[in-house]
């Protein structure tokens, strides 16, 4: 891996890990495109610079957290089904999954249509009571809402499925509003993404070197500077737009990275 591939892997993580089309599915294929050896060193870095982007959260949001540690435990009941889960998926996802561009192609294929499918129930559903979302702020959300958040988002550990696409989605059928449930998914990016690159180096402790090391923080980097960017483009686009948009797209790459594959 070059510093100009390791930026560039950077830029693709902070602008995807918050929006609802799967960082690691963009991760992997990029560095496909940039014809980037697999080894254990880019499965790790695939996983771990995400820590960038999750550090864009702790910096844009502590404070109100710090204000209401409820939140803390209700992010904690959350990571506890994703934990379970995440561990008891890990050598799969590691040694297959991540590997699967055809894994990767279907997930986001169906993810795509699966989002717009719940964008167009949800729509007639608010329409039929006649009445807007109603707001749930962050400190409102019930322990049991946040558990079913945590199974939700565990199906991203297949990739393509997009961690914050499931919790969003999620969040949107138990009566959370946009914005709410979009900040909660920043928020318990914080303990999934330390959990699991923690995990990750402890199974692989002997996966960087000197240079790698550079590499990483290269990319750590840009993808903390990045990812404030992409949160805040969300949270401004979610106040006068649903997800169908990134439904779509999620079709289209999935159809492209399918039909190179199998034509």
């Amino acid at each position: 891996m070059t510093i100009l591939q390791s930026l560039i892997l950077g830029i693709v993580e902070g602008v995807t890990e918050f929006l609802p089309i799967s960082s690691t599915a963009h991760l992997i294929i990029t560095s496909k495109l940039l014809a980037i050896p697999e080894s254990e060193f880019l499965k790790t870095f695939e996983i771990s610079i995400q820590l960038g982007a999750i550090l864009s959260v702790v910096v844009l949001y502590w404070k109100r957290v710090w204000q209401n540690l409820s939140i803390i435990w209700k992010l904690a009941a959350a990571f506890i089904p994703t934990s379970i889960i995440g561990f008891a998926m890990y050598k799969i996802v590691k040694s297959f999954l991540m590997e699967s561009l055809t894994v990767i192609g279907i997930s986001l294929l169906v993810g795509g249509i699966l989002l717009i499918v719940f964008e167009k129930w949800y729509a007639k559903k608010n329409k039929k009571t006649s009445s807007d979302e109603e707001v749930i702020e962050l400190e409102k959300i019930s322990y049991r809402q946040a558990a079913l958040l945590g199974v939700a988002q565990s199906f991203a550990v297949v990739p393509g499925v997009s961690r914050s696409a499931a919790t969003i989605i999620g969040g949107l059928s138990l009566g959370i509003n946009r914005k709410t449930i979009v900040e909660f998914s920043f928020l318990l990016a914080i303990p999934t993404m330390i959990a699991a690159t923690g995990y990750d180096l402890y199974k692989n402790p002997a996966t960087f070197s000197g240079d790698q090391l550079t590499l990483w923080i290269i990319g750590f980097v840009t993808s903390f500077i990045t990812a404030i960017i992409g949160i805040k483009f969300l949270i401004k686009y979610i106040q006068k737009n649903d997800f169908k948009a990134f439904g779509w797209y999620r079709i289209i790459i999935g159809a492209l990275v399918l039909g190179i594959l199998f034509l």
